[in-house]
């Protein structure tokens, strides 16, 4: 299995990553309409059994040997994984099954018992809050079993850390179709022994009525957070677009909320910045290359008239649609890439990369490449200078964040001895009221780390298009601030850039600034300091 290939290991050792999280590996069915169109469900996100990997993921040397050695060869690539130090998460499609609609064939609970596993209406119809023409029905204790036997197996059995529930608020509903975070097969996964310790991942939100539910998830999960995601996009590439349109592209203070943990969502119910699962792209929607390439859409090759995918990217293609010659614009487009990978390297909570992200990987426009087992979906791992240095960038951003951040705060709302986290204006001097609320003021910095940590931090975030000379903090005055203070005797008042996204600045890297010195940053980009 390609998956546990060493030159993959030595890949994402090198890279630092700690988990991946898998599309789903549950045998699965290709819908009628792809077969007709000689397309293939490639993400597979059309469950036929949960108890089954999908034999068209094996090697074919596995195909042939039969089922057992299909499931052995999985567990070889997970215990390898383990083996290199990398935790392994299913994505898991709880919420729907291969038959689709009431017109369909029945191949899964259908056949068995329609009523009982398919959540109907009144009238005998069928309630779809999943947009896939069925939704199973947890509101029923022997669906809630199933899916409990089948996590319970997968952890068992193949010794996976974690699950991503796809369309997660549908299991959640109940006999009225209601979401509650009280639902019986929630107290389920927290009471099984099995799953102690386990990760619970909700992609939290579902297409029915109610069904945006980010935030409010169980205490022990953690949520795709869509808001961070759609803020990020908003500063770095909606924001970029109407400054180019001669506005004023917003202020800083939702992407400091978001790069805070986004408190407002998830300290509510008690939960931790570690509920926050942070992400600027995912499997659908744009690459994050394509966030600065394409303003709209490209599914025709889809085949369904480019009807299908979202609308609402948040992206910006610099000025030119698509693949462009033009070397100004491409250097423009892989900074911005590079500012959204620091965003989200830098930020409170959980980071989620795409694969492929860190290379630039294009999908041509496509954002909805669910049915392209081709070059399209593909990573393509020919290293250009491009991509190389997009890689540099972010194996260096991962290895800061975990100097940085490894000790962040695990509760919520983090108490003043365990955090250090202060945002000041380009002066050096605390951020105000008006500058927060300010239209084009987009220029930022945060003093970040964990009290009792190794290192402490500051990055200057520069979203105007104008270079400016920012003054660095007066570490008194932090010191001031910071009840932890004590935490850090080792403080000598020196700043040393770590980083920037602009190359330019970037080759001053090393370079030592005092307390209140001043650093010229560049437009549209991040440069990073450690404190020492």
């Amino acid at each position: 299995m390609g998956l546990a290939h060493p030159a993959i290991l030595k890949y994402l050792q090198e890279l630092g990553i700690t988990a991946i999280e898998l599309l789903p590996v549950h045998a699965h069915l290709d819908e009628p309409h792809l077969t007709k169109n000689g397309l293939s469900n490639y993400w597979g996100y059309n469950t036929l059994s949960f108890f089954t990997p999908h034999v068209g993921y094996a090697t074919r040397a596995a195909q042939d040997a039969g089922p057992t050695a299909v499931l052995n060869e999985f567990k070889h690539a997970v215990d390898a994984l383990h083996g290199a130090g990398i935790q392994v998460f299913l994505d898991v499609v709880y919420n729907h099954t291969a038959e689709g609609g009431s017109e369909e064939p029945a191949y899964s609970w259908r056949g068995l018992g329609d009523q009982q596993y398919y959540r109907h209406d009144t009238h005998g119809n069928y309630v779809d809050v999943t947009g896939c023409g069925n939704s199973v029905n947890f509101a029923d204790p022997q669906v809630v079993r199933m899916a409990m036997d089948s996590l319970r197996y997968w952890v068992t059995e193949c010794h996976i850390d974690g699950f991503r529930f796809d369309l997660a608020p549908e299991l959640g509903r109940d006999e009225n179709h209601h979401f509650t975070r009280n639902h019986p097969f929630f107290v389920a996964v927290a009471a099984d022994p099995v799953l102690q310790g386990v990760r619970m991942i909700s992609e939290p939100w579902d297409v029915g009525a109610g069904g945006w539910q980010t935030g409010r998830f169980p205490t022990g999960w953690a949520d795709w957070n869509d808001t961070y995601r759609d803020t990020v996009r908003n500063f770095w590439l909606s924001g970029q677009r109407t400054m180019a349109r001669g506005g004023g592209g917003g202020n800083a203070a939702r992407l400091a909320g978001v790069i805070s943990g986004s408190a407002d969502m998830f300290a509510p119910e008690g939960r931790t910045t570690l509920a926050s699962v942070n992400f600027v792209t995912a499997h659908d929607g744009f690459t994050m290359y394509d966030l600065t390439a394409y303003d709209g859409k490209h599914n025709q090759a889809n085949l369904e008239n480019n009807a299908d995918g979202t609308n609402d990217n948040h992206s910006w293609n610099h000025g030119e649609e698509g693949v462009s010659d033009n070397v100004a614009r491409r250097t423009a487009r892989a900074k911005t890439v590079r500012n959204m990978m620091a965003t989200l390297l830098l930020s409170q909570g959980v980071p989620m990369i795409t694969a492929g992200d860190e290379l630039l990987r294009s999908q041509g426009g496509n954002n909805n490449a669910y049915c392209q087992d081709n070059q399209i979906s593909w990573v393509d791992w020919k290293i250009t200078p491009w991509r190389r240095a997009m890689l540099k960038t972010t194996k260096r951003l991962i290895a800061i964040r975990k100097t940085f951040l490894a000790s962040q705060p695990s509760h919520f709302p983090a108490r003043p001895e365990d955090v250090l986290l202060h945002w000041y204006g380009p002066e050096g001097l605390p951020m105000t009221p008006e500058l927060w609320q300010t239209d084009g003021s987009r220029v930022v910095q945060v003093v970040l780390g964990s009290c009792g940590g190794e290192m402490v931090g500051t990055f200057v975030i520069n979203g105007s298009n104008e270079p400016l000379t920012v003054t660095l903090p007066s570490l008194e005055e932090l010191m001031t601030q910071a009840e932890c203070a004590t935490g850090y005797p080792a403080i000598r008042g020196t700043f040393e850039l770590v980083l920037a996204t602009d190359f330019e600045l970037d080759e001053r890297a090393g370079t030592q600034f005092t307390s209140g010195d001043e650093c010229r940053v560049p437009a549209q980009s991040i440069a990073m300091f450690s404190l020492a």
